[in-house]
């Protein structure tokens, strides 16, 4: 996704600088010499750069500041959000950022505990990830026995059933499906695995930083989140994930209609 996002800059700007100093200096002397030695026609580049650019414009600003749109490639926030879904994603719920270094430039608001969000982890600053917000900046955070607790209360769970999956998310059936409550009116969906082999899998405890979030996967025991590689700084937020637009997974059978307009 970065390179997308480097090379879109590169050809809006570069089209962009193309149409103008074609404007400021060559177009002038061509007119004047139409019907003489040529016919005032534009070179190829230009008219393409003249047809491109606006589109071009148009995507960069919508896509930077906007929203953007993802594709959710793995099951690690089953099953609020599955594997082939394609979502979009607030771009200035919590910032408007400058394109390709991520940078704010203009602060709007702050993620919330229960919000979805999309990122790009420390680890990996070229990938988008996608995880829930549990903690927040000087929360202390425990996980322990499939149990969150933030600040020492632990969250309400109520039991819906076993979870059946399919395409290629099947591998989750037989998941004990819950819904889990962070506080407040919000409540999302988790899937924990019944087995001693995941009792005490991404346990322990940790202090969020300031300028820093908790982030885990509704899929608990299929997460690469915070419990493993620590807290997520403000700085790496891509946005805020509120809908899913379409969803495509060939193993289930291509498209699922039901999942389109899915709000999160």
């Amino acid at each position: 996704m970065k390179w997308f996002e480097i090379g879109l800059v590169v050809l809006t700007f570069a089209s962009g600088i193309i149409w103008l100093l074609d404007r400021l200096f060559f177009a002038k002397a061509r007119r004047e010499r139409a019907g003489l030695l040529d016919d005032g026609r534009d070179p190829v580049v230009v008219d393409y750069a003249k047809a491109f650019f606006p589109i071009l414009a148009v995507v960069l600003v919508l896509r930077s500041f906007v929203a953007e749109p993802f594709r959710i490639p793995s099951s690690s926030m089953m099953p609020t959000l599955l594997v082939g879904d394609f979502i979009l994603v607030n771009k200035f719920a919590y910032g408007l950022r400058l394109p390709i270094n991520n940078r704010k430039v203009v602060g709007i608001g702050l993620p919330e505990r229960g919000d979805v969000v999309v990122f790009r982890p420390p680890a990996y600053p070229d990938q988008d990830w996608i995880k829930r917000v549990v903690g927040l900046p000087g929360d202390h955070i425990a996980y322990r026995d499939n149990v969150l607790y933030v600040n020492g209360e632990a969250s309400a769970y109520q039991t819906i059933g076993q979870y059946v999956g399919k395409g290629r998310g099947e591998e989750m059936t037989g998941a004990t499906l819950l819904s889990e409550n962070l506080g407040g009116d919000g409540r999302h969906e988790v899937l924990e695995i019944e087995s001693p082999l995941f009792a005490s899998h991404g346990a322990g405890e940790w202090t969020v930083p300031e300028g820093e979030y908790f982030v885990m996967g509704d899929n608990r025991d299929r997460s690469d989140d915070s419990r493993f590689w620590g807290t997520l700084p403000e700085s790496q937020l891509r946005g805020k994930a509120f809908l899913v637009w379409m969803n495509f997974d060939g193993a289930a059978g291509g498209v699922d209609f039901g999942r389109i307009g899915t709000r999160l």
